[in-house]
């Protein structure tokens, strides 16, 4: 098993014999997709046709752990999102929930180039929570938006990104608001001596996304966000393994919402929002909160957690950034949950007491790092 990766999928609605042949047809869809009966003897059947390793039965169906060949990935990222879940992500009552590395695995995916350890280090601090907000709604002018961004810089928060709704519209393009923000930020910083960082969104189209990327490096931005599920899956594996970059990424869950809310198909929140966003190479994963307007449960989002913290291969665990309709009396619940490590990611309710906003950060700030 040295060099075989292997894939937990709960499979439905079946009794055992009926589960372990769905499992046993994943072992030829997801490698060979021949019938089983002319599969090659020798290296193709040896080697590249996936294994059935166990069985289980779980809450909901049956879980099958299938392990896969490194031969079947070539080096290559997408291929080896393709053996994971390929053609099998489009069946009914089949939902990939977890995966286990294998050797030579970050030879292929090397993660995060920060990680959560790095991105404590960019914040100036040596654990967190740390606090995060955006810049919104889509709309304002650049002044406007820069305005909020220096305010809440001055508030204390680590970092501020864009909406992920703000691209390159007339009243706010994109190389224009990316300049006036990283100067806002800069002014007070440079009055408050914090080390708030902008975060700009960078998904675009084409090359478009690594092309503002490295605009944003170049006019001092302090990492970059994108949508993966927009942008592409390999997007963020190209940033984080480029040395010459060497910023931060972000994800955002936009588009994302259909491979995780099925129920019974798709993927677990654990695998899209934790493993899958490390194998990708980012730092920080947004995602929605429970208890806010999306839905989540709270066992949801600790799985998350579980798969951004896990001892997986070699790569570094990074950090949850749960939001999506938080506010201040959600802080104890959210602590509760989550701990130390964790970025808050609260816009609205700040938003909401724009006339004072500094203040409102630091009383978040308060609040957040109470013992």
């Amino acid at each position: 098993m040295a060099n075989r990766f292997s894939a937990g999928y709960l499979i439905s609605d079946a009794d055992y014999e009926t589960a372990k042949q769905r499992a046993l047809n994943i072992t030829v869809e997801q490698t060979v997709e021949i019938p089983r009966d002319i599969v090659p003897a020798g290296y193709v059947e040896d080697e590249i046709l996936g294994r059935l390793e166990a069985l289980e039965a779980a809450d909901g169906g049956y879980i099958a752990e299938i392990s896969y060949s490194l031969d079947d990935v070539g080096g290559d990222f997408l291929q080896l999102l393709n053996v994971l879940f390929g053609n099998s992500s489009i069946l009914s009552k089949t939902r990939l929930v977890w995966m286990k590395p294998c050797d030579g695995l970050e030879a292929i995916t090397p993660g995060p180039r920060f990680g959560r350890a790095g991105f404590y280090d960019l914040a100036g601090v040596s654990s967190g929570p740390l606090l995060m907000s955006a810049i919104k709604p889509v709309g304002l002018s650049t002044a406007e938006l820069a305005r909020l961004a220096g305010d809440f810089a001055r508030g204390g928060m680590d970092f501020v990104k864009d909406d992920h709704g703000l691209v390159d519209q007339k009243t706010a393009p994109f190389s224009e608001r990316l300049a006036a923000c990283v100067d806002a930020i800069g002014e007070a910083n440079a009055k408050t001596g914090f080390r708030t960082r902008f975060i700009p969104n960078i998904t675009a189209e084409g090359g478009r996304t690594i092309e503002r990327a490295y605009e944003a490096k170049e006019k001092g931005a302090g990492g970059v966000m994108l949508a993966p599920a927009l942008a592409g899956y390999d997007i963020a594996r190209q940033l984080a393994a480029d040395a010459d970059f060497g910023l931060p990424v972000i994800s955002h869950p936009a588009f994302s919402g259909a491979n995780v809310v099925g129920g019974d198909c798709g993927f677990s929140h654990r695998f899209y929002f934790g493993t899958l966003q490390r194998l990708m190479g980012v730092d920080a994963t947004v995602y929605p909160n429970f208890g806010g307007r999306f839905g989540f449960s709270r066992d949801e989002c600790l799985s998350i957690v579980d798969g951004c913290s896990e001892a997986f291969s070699n790569i570094k665990p990074i950090l949850p950034a749960p939001g999506g309709g938080m506010t201040f009396e959600r802080v104890p619940e959210m602590k509760a949950a989550y701990g130390k490590d964790v970025v808050y990611l609260i816009g609205g309710a700040l938003i909401r007491e724009r006339a004072t906003l500094a203040d409102a950060c630091k009383r978040l700030a308060e609040a957040v790092r109470a013992t």
